[in-house]
């Protein structure tokens, strides 16, 4: 049972994954470690390390998240900050740039993070693998949180088109 409060955490199962050419090192990396912790993975490239763009990427795995095709989504870039901004142009998407533990946890907690984005030059792989197993794992709290979510929720709708 969840504590009081918090909302009850419901295992995941699919997350989508995009990435950069600074970012696929820790991709290919990374999709050991989610097979291993027992995710299925939608795998939307790049797919090797020739430069490419990564703000179509990114979308496309914001999408994929908020039509429910994936429980969950991962950017990665050089240093994650663009890609971020990517997946957030996406309405519905709350991604977090997250190169540590705390703000992972912090993120998933108090602002219901549906998005990770990761720095591939900034963390290395051990850091990355428990960033990733801790922002999978950690439930959004709600409660006072859930207030403050629907507030940004607002403010994506009033902001955006359409």
């Amino acid at each position: 049972m969840a504590p009081e409060g918090s909302v009850d955490f419901r295992p995941m199962s699919t997350v989508a994954i995009g990435n950069d050419h600074a970012g696929f090192a820790l991709k290919h990396h990374l999709l050991e470690t989610l097979a291993g912790l027992g995710w299925e993975v939608v795998d939307l490239g790049s797919h090797d390390e020739e430069p490419v763009d990564y703000p179509e990427v990114c979308a496309q795995v914001g999408r994929e998240v908020v039509a429910g095709r994936a429980d969950r989504g991962i950017v990665i870039g050089g240093s994650g900050q663009g890609e971020q901004i990517a997946a957030n142009k996406v309405r519905g998407v709350r991604a977090a740039l997250c190169n540590d533990l705390f703000t992972a946890r912090m993120s998933r907690e108090h602002n219901d993070a549906n998005v990770l984005s990761l720095g591939g030059r900034i963390v290395g792989l051990g850091l990355a693998d428990e960033i990733v197993k801790l922002w999978l794992e950690t439930p959004f709290e709600g409660g006072r949180h859930q207030r403050r979510v629907d507030q940004i929720t607002a403010i994506e709708q009033e902001e955006l088109p359409g």
